[in-house]
């Protein structure tokens, strides 16, 4: 029990520090006017720190609901949930 809490801090520990770290780019990016040559066009790094920010709140989310999953009375742990899937192809 006490490292489904402890995983549970790290992943939204890292994922909250996604979030601040596309905070963090997108005012640098816009106080400092930086831009990135993607393909021979200038991308502003705002989109960059956006696209940070939109994902740290995804993984925020999925993290959320990966609590809630865990701490259900019903779940156990079981190495079959480990096991490759063979799909049909």
């Amino acid at each position: 029990m006490q490292y489904k809490k402890a995983a549970v801090i790290l992943l939204t520990l890292l994922s909250a520090g996604i979030c601040l770290s596309g905070i963090f780019f997108i005012f640098y990016s816009w106080m400092n006017n930086i831009s990135f040559k993607v393909l021979n066009t200038n991308i502003s790094g705002i989109l960059f720190g956006v696209a940070a920010l939109y994902l740290g709140f995804r993984y925020l989310l999925s993290v959320l609901k990966l609590k809630k999953e865990l701490y259900k009375e019903s779940s156990v742990f079981s190495w079959s949930n480990f096991r490759k899937q063979k799909t049909a192809r």
